[in-house]
């Protein structure tokens, strides 16, 4: 164990599902995050920070790993594969002599996998695949049982609200707000704080299942939202599909235009109570003393379309699906303060940054980077890109951006798209035709990224659509070099 004593506390609030642009300090004209935007104000702000693989599993294989969607091999969803990766977020801490511990989504294999955290305290929401295998819930979820325990009913559930956990009908919460799962893991999280092992810095992952769906928030959290005025949905001209109409018998998507806009606002009471949930947390550290040694990174595993261009939920291209929001408060504020940085960063960026946090040595062969350097102004090279990618039927897509332009090219069906996010922050414009110049030029960046891969996708030196395609690579769960 190496010589940690004046290491920093680290702190990750991982959220699901939570879109980059909602939070007040991001100028969203609705949303009221005030506890987070204090946190920006105190902190760097990354502007465009993306998951490259959007969707829950592969998201967290970069954030836990610190390698890219072609190297950690999660190309789409898939759950029941094993994770064995040599090297992790936590096991990387744990070994140089931090207390680690992570509650609430993990959403890995096995479910009950420590992935190098000591400890962990499980509730990863209504898994399909879970309850399938796990008849006695309690075996991989540790909410429920408490949540038993306190309603006195055998019978009880979060599922008690009656609606569905991919879905974007709303029906607020049932039981006391103390009893919602938003509660609960700030709550264990508080408790992590009395139990920790005092002569070390610890690390604590506090991870959120919400605001993903079921759209299930407080009843007094949903009344702030009822009578304010939102803006209009993003229409991009480039829009020739329909909504879906469902995400499965139990997770409908609501088409009519009432229910669509209670979603909405739903989904934002959703992130009020969690910025409230946080605050709660960040008074916590403050009554242990150790929030002035302690570095706070609040990120998401990505977002959501919420009805923008006829879309919902995730896998997509679009940054209302794959931008996520990423603020890091350095100790005591002894770092730049309210600053915003606009370089690509992504999740498989969190390990390394952590390392470089704690002064532990990085492992090697990771694909991120520490954003340290950037926060202080004094990286002098970092990646000109992203390259994100998800395996999604007729709607598989491969995209890159700087933060300026980005350029999506569907895998299935060949279709490229170009926007300027400089002029076009909402996508509405698809400049595939009339910049021509701009598409060629990423279209030679994206062959480069594929060259090589076991789809096939790159042959004779040209992007080839139709390619079969499967949401795990042959190495998903162990990790690969190529």
């Amino acid at each position: 164990m190496s010589e940690l004593s004046h290491s920093p506390n680290i702190v990750l609030i991982m959220v699901d599902q939570w879109r980059g642009d909602c939070l007040g300090s991001a100028g969203h004209p609705v949303v009221e995050t005030p506890h987070l935007d204090a946190l920006a104000s105190q902190g760097v702000t990354f502007t465009q920070a993306y998951a490259a693989c959007p969707s829950c599993i592969a998201a967290r294989a970069s954030l836990l790993t610190g390698l890219s969607p072609r190297h950690h091999g999660f190309v789409g969803y898939q759950d029941g594969v094993p994770w064995q990766y040599p090297v992790t977020l936590a096991g990387t801490l744990a070994e140089a002599g931090y207390h680690t511990q992570c509650v609430g989504k993990m959403h890995v294999y096995p479910w009950r996998n420590l992935l190098g955290f000591h400890n962990v305290v499980l509730h990863d929401g209504y898994l399909h695949a879970m309850r399938r295998e796990c008849r006695d819930y309690g075996m991989a979820d540790d909410y429920l049982p408490w949540l038993r325990e306190r309603l006195g009913a055998a019978y009880a559930d979060y599922t008690d609200t009656g609606i569905g956990c991919n879905g974007y009908v709303v029906r607020p919460w049932i039981a006391e707000d103390a009893l919602h799962p938003m509660s609960w893991v700030t709550t264990q999280s508080i408790d992590f704080l009395r139990r920790r092992d005092p002569s070390r810095p610890f690390f604590l992952m506090t991870s959120y299942h919400r605001p993903h769906p079921p759209f299930d928030p407080p009843q007094s959290y949903l009344d702030r939202y009822l009578h304010k005025l939102l803006p209009p949905l993003p229409m991009g001209d480039w829009v020739n599909h329909e909504l879906p109409a469902s995400r499965g018998l139990d997770s409908p998507v609501p088409r009519d235009s009432a229910q669509v806009d209670l979603a909405r606002r739903a989904y934002y009471a959703q992130i009020t109570f969690l910025d409230h949930q946080i605050n709660r947390l960040f008074m916590a550290l403050y009554e242990h003393g150790v929030l002035g040694n302690t570095a706070i990174l609040f990120t998401s595993d990505h977002g959501d379309m919420l009805y923008d261009h006829n879309h919902v939920a995730k896998a997509l291209p679009f940054d209302g699906s794959a931008r996520v929001p990423f603020i890091l408060a350095m100790p005591g504020g002894s770092g730049p303060c309210g600053t915003r940085v606009d370089a690509p960063v992504e999740l498989r960026d969190v390990l390394p940054t952590f390392c470089d946090l704690a002064g532990v040595q990085t492992p090697p062969h990771l694909d991120g980077a520490s954003v340290l350097p950037l926060c202080r102004g004094e990286a002098t090279a970092w990646r000109e890109c992203v390259h994100g990618e998800h395996v999604m039927g007729d709607l598989s897509n491969h995209w890159l951006t700087d933060g300026r332009e980005k350029y999506a090219w569907f895998s299935q069906i060949g279709r490229e798209m170009l926007f300027d996010l400089t002029v076009d922050p909402q996508e509405l414009h698809d400049l595939a035709a009339a910049r021509p110049d701009r598409l060629a030029f990423w279209r030679t960046r994206l062959i480069a990224e594929l060259d090589g891969r076991e789809e096939g996708f790159v042959q004779g030196g040209d992007l080839v659509a139709g390619r079969p395609q499967r949401p795990t690579l042959a190495h998903a769960g162990q990790g690969s070099r190529d």
